[in-house]
């Protein structure tokens, strides 16, 4: 069975608790797109954990995490990530596919001078390679994991990455070439490290599916960031939907069985582009510093608004989602009455369809619904008819307006303060 998770939003739903509670019951998580770039974090009874190259499921000793053909490795961020985690991670259980495109160190760099030369255009990047590094898959100027390995042909090839990437840093940026021996020497000293973990997924994911292994894909980020139907041009360069899933992890022949999309119970976003129910930057800070809302990769102020119904519904119907998981509802504790944007606005007119053009968004402004708030602390509750009525009329409400049900919702941070809607909750939706 495949189980994709995804997100509903702008990314920085929570996806990664839900995918560590998920793999309690799941033989592989695998990691279908993206890079260096996720800021899932993990939080055990160990401690919290961030992962930005390493699936969710890393702390499940009983599931084995795959980083699928869809992504672009940071080798050296992997590395790294492995050396800080060893203590905690059970051995075997990480698999790297030979497919996946390798993010160099110059990546980062290219990523980090084009964001310079945007200056106030600039799209609000992670600057961990990830543009740079689909770029050149693109291009087919990058090297595969599997061609670290390959000796003989490895100098050729290398030298044509090399000097792509230096036609760019002098033309464009103006920058100091990278000298060929330092990259080979880079590639020297990563190359034994990461062989261990090297497989062919496709081959691993595909007897593992007909042998009816439980297999869950990871998803980074969220709809409105998918290159293809995200708000474009301020998207990531890779598709972050669950219909990719398949293809990413390296069997495009699978098909998905459940999609579970994961939504926060406000909106929050890092990075530049239209945000239509974002509040005020007082307001805003204010409740950032109070919840701790910054972004795990770059730790950046996340951009913090109104639970979006209308960006949200959008997201539930690109993904394909079954049902919805609704995080950080423990948040909203104590905040008052509580809006929800139902519709946009504009020029006396309302719409309840999302468009993903930055004009057009930019030019809307939210209709909402006010909800009753609660005071109650409901960080200790796991039954979902323990809530205060008031929590339970929001979930619901949310719920109405999607039009998919609510499964889970999580009450803080930790993997345990989850709570599982049961089924009656969902009558009549």
């Amino acid at each position: 069975m495949l189980t994709a998770v995804v997100g509903l939003n702008w990314g920085d739903e929570g996806k990664g608790r839900m995918v560590d509670n998920l793999a309690e019951d799941a033989d592989y998580v695998v990691r279908y797109h993206g890079g260096g770039n996720a800021g899932h974090t993990i939080h055990t009874d160990q401690g919290k954990f961030k992962l930005h190259s390493l699936p969710s499921s890393v702390m499940r000793p009983g599931t084995t995490s795959v980083l699928g053909p869809g992504m672009t490795v940071d080798v050296e961020g992997l590395l790294s990530e492995l050396g800080e985690l060893e203590a905690h991670l059970s051995p075997g259980r990480l698999l790297v596919s030979d497919q996946a495109s390798v993010c160099f160190p110059f990546h980062r760099d290219l990523d980090g001078l084009e964001e310079e030369r945007l200056a106030h255009g600039r799209y609000g990047s992670t600057r961990k390679g990830i543009s740079p590094a689909y770029g050149d898959r693109v291009m087919k100027k990058t090297l595969l994991v599997r061609e670290l390995f390959d000796k003989e042909a490895l100098p050729d090839r290398l030298a044509s990455v090399v000097g792509w990437a230096n036609e760019r840093i002098e033309k464009i940026y103006g920058g100091a070439p990278l000298v060929p021996a330092d990259v080979e020497q880079w590639v020297a000293g990563v190359r034994d490290q990461l062989e261990p973990y090297v497989v062919d997924t496709t081959g691993l994911l595909g007897k593992a599916l007909d042998g009816g292994a439980r297999v869950l894909a990871e998803g980074q980020l969220g709809a409105l960031r998918d290159l293809y139907f995200g708000i474009y041009p301020f998207t990531t360069s890779s598709n972050c939907l669950a219909g990719h899933a398949p293809v990413g992890m390296g069997v495009p022949w699978a098909r998905v069985d459940r999609t579970v999309g994961v939504t926060k119970a406000f909106s929050s976003c890092v990075g530049s582009g239209p945000f239509v129910t974002e509040f005020a930057e007082e307001r805003a800070d204010a409740l950032r510093r109070k919840w701790g809302e910054y972004g795990s990769t770059t730790n950046r102020p996340r951009r913090l608004g109104a639970f979006d119904a209308v960006a949200t519904r959008y997201g539930v119907r690109m993904q394909g989602a079954d049902e919805v998981a609704m995080t950080n509802l423990d948040q909203l504790t104590g905040t008052g009455e509580l809006q929800v944007c139902t519709g946009y606005e504009r020029d006396g007119t309302v719409v309840t369809e999302f468009s993903t053009s930055p004009a057009v968004l930019s030019r809307m402004k939210p209709v909402y619904r006010t909800f009753e708030g609660w005071d109650e602390d409901i960080s200790r509750i796991r039954r979902y008819d323990e809530l205060p009525p008031a929590a339970r009329a929001y979930v619901e409400g949310i719920q109405d307006l999607l039009g998919a049900p609510v499964s889970y919702v999580s009450v803080g941070s930790h993997r345990d303060a989850l709570i599982t809607v049961t089924t009656r909750t969902h009558e009549g939706n």
